[in-house]
């Protein structure tokens, strides 16, 4: 049975997901978003249908996915509260919002999904994780819910309970593996090498690291000592590091990104 699959907010994200899902035959598309010439050239690529706001997209589809900024996203459930119903599904990929906070927003008309995704999605490279805590789901809506996604990615169902942690280690984490290229970078740069060259080599560097990571049924503590010789270059710049708490460091800051993401959740 074809699925109508609505987007309010047709940005980065809300635009990945699009793509991904466009060309299934048992699913029709659904946008809207207030820049329309945006929406409309996404409409021209995918095949998704305009909607002239959110109401009107609400009412038309089975699945509503919300993709929108969190302070948004309140008023955005307010305006199409009038239109849900036990037959439709809310699926936000709002950051912060719980499915209690979801389920209230939606003046408890519909079951919601909350989903975390990273922003390598755009590549369809990401990594989600969706909450399929919420009681009033159907099985086709869970069932439904936790596919939809995998032309972007790799999926994991988790419990809401598990969210902070996935926010912090991989919501955020891309934006830890571009600050630690972009060190790398410049370093490559203080030592004489040109910018062009220094940031394809880096590149290429955490590309083949990542592939062999993938690839090895080795532990990444093994794969990091085969490049460690006694004595070496690698050995003195990893001292280093543990002298300074780099290791420590890290841990220290994914945790503040945890704290922060329930800080987010009580408000």
């Amino acid at each position: 049975m074809t699925k109508k699959v609505g987007f309010i907010g047709t940005g980065n994200m809300g635009a990945a997901i699009i793509r991904g899902m466009a060309g299934d035959d048992n699913i029709n598309l659904l946008g809207s978003d207030l820049n329309k010439a945006s929406l409309k050239a996404l409409a021209e690529e995918t095949g998704l249908t305009q909607c002239e706001n959110a109401r009107d997209l609400a009412k038309e589809s089975d699945f509503i996915v919300l993709a929108v900024k969190p302070q948004h996203a309140p008023a955005v459930l307010e305006e199409i509260a009038p239109e849900l119903g036990e037959s439709k599904c809310v699926i936000s990929i709002a950051a912060g919002l719980t499915v209690n906070q979801l389920r209230e927003l939606c003046e408890n008309r519909c079951a919601v999904v909350r989903v975390m995704p990273n922003t390598p999605a755009l590549v369809n490279a990401g990594v989600f994780a969706v909450c399929l805590d919420d009681s009033h789901l159907s099985d086709e809506q869970r069932s439904f819910t936790s596919e939809m996604f995998t032309p972007l990615g790799d999926v994991h169902v988790l419990a809401e309970s598990m969210f902070d942690s996935f926010t912090a280690v991989i919501g955020s984490g891309p934006a830890y593996v571009f600050y630690f290229m972009d060190a790398m970078i410049e370093s490559a740069v203080e030592l004489g090498l040109p910018r062009d060259l220094a940031r394809g080599m880096v590149e290429k560097l955490f590309e083949g690291s990542t592939t062999l990571a993938q690839d090895s049924k080795l532990h990444v503590a093994h794969l990091r000592e085969m490049v460690t010789s006694p004595a070496g270059t690698t050995v003195k710049a990893l001292v280093h590091l543990d002298r300074t708490a780099t290791r420590g460091n890290i841990i220290d800051a994914v945790r503040k990104s945890y704290e922060r993401s329930i800080e987010l959740g009580k408000k």
